[in-house]
């Protein structure tokens, strides 16, 4: 098969194609045909050298593919060689074929091509544990969301608002605010131009509410304490990525004041029930959802596997709206 090696790690450019066999399913495994895989901050991460994977699992990038299963193990029943699926990996992505376990697959949503649901799994898996499970955001209430106008924001804006909940994101651009507020933003702040804690504030004190209920960042540093500062009583901060640092000092009486949660999450390293139990709870809750046309993946590019550089270039520049995508299989 091909695949895109980064050697030791580097900058975008230690990438290139390169040749390996296939790989060896294990108990449980379905091999993938890939035609699409997603790019998303933690490839980065790992073709820098900052990421590396859990033991076990593939040392090439991916963690988000769709395809044709063309083998699996003895064992698994609950798909069949010829299925369409889209899955979320443990690495291996970016290849012509992907081994994955068979209980993180999903079937394709209907009305969706391989494109669109290759850009599902990890946003979907990401924003559902951490908005709805960990956040427990219900419908009424309002989320703010850091990084509106990325992969993980737009899906978060759109779940939400299917949801019935109020959605405020940030963004770094007027035409990304604008974008966001198409997609059904209830407000959109551009922070290079304003105060978001205190756009925030004015507009919930225009609603006659006292904070919002949950936020999702993946900024970290010092929003940490603006986000402790925005939340409502009863509040819950879930951090899911930190690009700016990990460690800053708090103030953390609001937190009993307000009686709030800030929690969090990291995906990859999780167990493969843990994963297969998130994707249970998606197909049940959501897939019909997509099936209906109610949400759907905001694809900002499609690079060909050979120009992995070049999307990971654009990924680096944040100057994206929506998910970047490298296609595998010609169709």
């Amino acid at each position: 098969m091909q695949y895109i090696e980064h050697g030791n790690g580097g900058d975008a450019a230690v990438m290139h194609l390169a040749e390996a066999e296939m790989p060896v399913l294990r108990s449980g495994e379905v091999l993938i045909e890939v035609h699409y895989a997603g790019v998303n901050r933690p490839d980065v991460l790992q073709r820098a050298g900052s990421y590396p994977p859990p033991e076990g699992a593939s040392k090439i990038l991916g963690l988000e593919v769709a395809g044709i299963i063309v083998d699996k193990a003895p064992d698994v029943t609950q798909w069949e060689i010829g299925n369409r699926v889209c899955a979320l990996t443990p690495g291996g992505g970016y290849a012509t074929h992907c081994a994955c376990p068979a209980v993180h697959c999903l079937p394709i949503p209907d009305g969706f091509s391989l494109l669109e649901a290759a850009a599902l799994p990890e946003n979907y898996f990401t924003v559902w544990t951490n908005v709805f499970e960990r956040g427990r955001l219900k419908q009424g209430e309002t989320l703010l969301v850091h990084g509106g106008s990325s992969g993980i924001g737009l899906t978060a804006l759109q779940m939400a608002k299917e949801f019935g909940a109020d959605v405020i994101v940030t963004v770094g651009s007027a035409e990304k605010a604008a974008f966001c507020k198409k997609m059904g933003a209830d407000l959109a702040i551009n922070y290079r131009e304003s105060d978001f804690v205190d756009a925030v504030k004015a507009h919930m004190k225009g609603r006659d509410k006292r904070g919002v209920d949950v936020i999702l960042d993946m900024v970290g540093g010092d929003y940490i304490n603006k986000n402790i500062q925005l939340l409502a009583q009863e509040g819950r901060l879930v951090q899911i990525a930190f690009m700016q640092k990990s460690v800053t000092q708090i103030d953390a009486m609001p937190i009993m004041i307000k009686r709030l949660t800030f929690t969090g999450s990291t995906l990859r390293p999780r167990t493969i029930a843990e994963k297969a139990a998130i994707a249970k709870a998606l197909q049940t809750t959501l897939w019909h959802v997509l099936a209906e046309g109610h949400c759907k993946p905001v694809i900002a590019k499609v690079f060909p596997l050979a120009d992995a550089v070049a999307a990971h270039q654009l990924m680096e520049s944040s100057a994206h709206i929506g998910k970047i995508m490298l296609q595998v299989k010609q169709d």
